[in-house]
């Protein structure tokens, strides 16, 4: 039996009825319109059979992924129904009862629970505020990760940090996971988010023992074709293959049409520096919002990614805190508790300006009690 996803389950329930909703974790989707402005030849598509895609994506699709991953061929990709699709399908056919994962905390949690309905125990291992910087606590990282670990994962840029991880602490993740025998499964969908400077180095092609997942729901703006990937060693990618035959068999077609324009390389460099001017258009708004409460909040600003985990100084429980603001205020956050660590909130950077504004103003209201009380 699986436990609930408890980020997942808060947002699908209320994330359309709310005024407000801030626990979004991408920009502002790109319409098909703008997808056609793009290349996406929609006239083209309208003849086009509405049957099954391949099942492990197309060709031409897998191809133009590849190219983004040197050393890599079509025989190390494959396209799934999002990056969420693509970490459920490795922990399938990585784990077996009895086995070890090592999370990285805070996270996107999807694989605390996969894991433990298989039968694995799943290990942390922290990320700390260190003088205005996320780092990993290598202590806690050499604990969790053992002999007995089938994979790591960690999200890079970080959800909800918006932390990018240095190349030293890369080399020393992929040598431990080297040492131990075990494999890193590094989910880079905000790579291409970066606010400023270069993008976010891929773990690929550091180890033969790297998996990397992504997509286009994060840094790309355009979640709702449900396009990911995964890219690594040729036959785990086979037998991942495998457990997609039993799940969701293939990629959506018209997604994959989409999914080819989108990953051009002309494109997706337009798609970047859409994102870039969205969160560089944002982000001083929310540090006007946060300077006006304070020194309510601490919190440091995301180097890549549309959201930003603030630590709040109350005794407040984040779960609680946010479900009273979500029925008061009509505004929706996610609580710290539910990317694993308490006495934060994950507020998202990536609206309109206006929606931004107006859902700020509902959240500053809900929290005035905390902010006033100074608890």
């Amino acid at each position: 039996m699986i436990e609930t996803f408890l980020m997942e389950r808060m947002q699908s329930t209320y994330e359309n009825v709310v005024d407000f909703d801030l626990s979004e974790s991408g920009v502002r989707p790109v319409t098909l319109r703008e997808m056609v402005d793009f290349g996406f030849d929609l006239d083209a598509l309208m003849d086009s059979p509405l049957g099954y895609s391949q099942s492990n994506g197309t060709i031409e699709l897998r191809e133009r992924i590849a190219a983004m991953y040197p050393g890599s061929t079509i025989n190390h990709v494959e396209v799934t129904n999002g990056t969420s699709e693509a970490n459920y399908i490795l922990a399938l056919t990585l784990i077996r009862a009895g086995d070890s994962v090592a999370l990285q905390i805070p996270n996107y949690l999807q694989l605390w629970g996969v894991p433990r309905s298989l039968g694995a125990t799943v290990e942390r291992f922290q990320l700390e505020r260190v003088d205005g910087s996320w780092e990993i606590d290598w202590d806690s990282f050499e604990r969790a990760v053992t002999p007995k670990t089938r994979f790591v994962y960690i999200t890079n840029p970080n959800n909800p940090t918006g932390s990018v991880l240095s190349r030293e602490a890369m080399k020393r993740i992929v040598a431990r996971v080297e040492e131990v025998g075990a494999y890193l499964i590094a989910d880079e969908v905000y790579q291409g988010a970066e606010i400023d400077g270069e993008r976010t180095p891929s773990f690929w092609g550091m180890s033969d023992r790297v998996i990397v997942t992504s997509g286009l729901s994060k840094a790309y703006g355009i979640p709702g074709v449900r396009i990911g990937w995964m890219v690594g060693p040729p036959e785990i990618i086979a037998s991942c293959w495998t457990q997609h035959d039993y799940i969701t068999i293939c990629p959506n077609k018209i997604s994959d049409h989409i999914a080819r324009v989108a990953v051009s390389p002309d494109v997706r460099k337009q798609l970047y520096a859409r994102t870039r001017a969205v969160l560089r258009e944002n982000l001083p708004m929310l540090r006007s919002w946060a300077a006006e409460m304070g020194d309510f909040f601490e919190y440091t600003p995301p180097t890549a990614g549309a959201i930003v985990f603030m630590k709040y100084n109350s005794d407040a429980k984040s779960i609680a805190m946010c479900e009273r603001i979500l029925k008061e205020q009509s505004t929706l956050v996610v609580p710290g508790l539910h990317c694993g660590v308490e006495s934060y909130i994950r507020v998202w950077l990536g609206a309109k300006p206006e929606y931004l504004q107006g859902g700020l103003a509902r959240l500053r209201t809900g929290l005035a009690p905390l902010v006033g009380a100074g608890v």
